[in-house]
This record gives C-alpha cells, sequence and structure tokens, in this order.
C-alpha cells in the first residue's frame, strides 16, 4: 500500500495535477509549464521532481533544458478518467472531509 500511497501523492496537489494535464498534450520544458501554469520556476520545477520521484513524468535532456513528459501517458489518463468518475459518485463528500485539513486545499508537501 506504500507504494500506492506515494503513486497517489504525486496525483495530490491541484498544481501537479495541471501539470499533468498539459503533460498529456505532449513533451513541455518548464519554461513552457511555468507560462501555462502562472507559477515561478523553482515552484513548477520542485513539483516536476516530485512527479519524476514518483515515476508519473520522465526527462530528457534537448540541449541546455530538461524536456518532461508523461512515463505512461495512456495509464496516467486512464486513472485521471476513473477519478472523474469517482467523484462524480462522492460528489462533494471529498471536498468536505475533515481529516484532508490543509491537504485539501492542494497544500500537500513532498518530502524528499
Amino acid at each position: 500500500m506504500e507504494a500506492a500511497a506515494c503513486l497517489f501523492h504525486g496525483f495530490g496537489d491541484r498544481s501537479r495535477l495541471t501539470i499533468v494535464q498539459h503533460l498529456a498534450l505532449g513533451e513541455h520544458r518548464v519554461v513552457d509549464l511555468t507560462r501555462h501554469v502562472g507559477l515561478a520556476q523553482s515552484t513548477v520545477s520542485r513539483h516536476l521532481a516530485c512527479l519524476l520521484d514518483c515515476g508519473i513524468v520522465t526527462v530528457r535532456a534537448e540541449g541546455r533544458a530538461s524536456v518532461y513528459s508523461l512515463a505512461h501517458p495512456d495509464a496516467t489518463m486512464d486513472l485521471l478518467s476513473a477519478a472523474e468518475r469517482l467523484l462524480g459518485l462522492t460528489g462533494d463528500a471529498v471536498v468536505a472531509c475533515p481529516r484532508l485539513g490543509s491537504a485539501g486545499r492542494g497544500e500537500v508537501r513532498h518530502e524528499r
């Protein structure tokens, strides 16, 4: 279960989910993602490091830039689709969950 918890931790932040959605469209450099998500480059890099640690994304060098992509795009999109279906069934219960605390507002921190 620990591996599953680590995997879901990668998806446990609104900004990381937004990054994953952009990567579903194809490869992106950090500078591209920074523009898309409206966060500082250091913040985007930190989120990408978490996604990389979780095995959700891969990175390759292209000149001086790092280019990120989804490691398993089909499986990732299947998982996100399943999450959408489950959210449709649970409604607002997930948002109102008192055990989430600040994590419910996208403030989960990735420990490195």
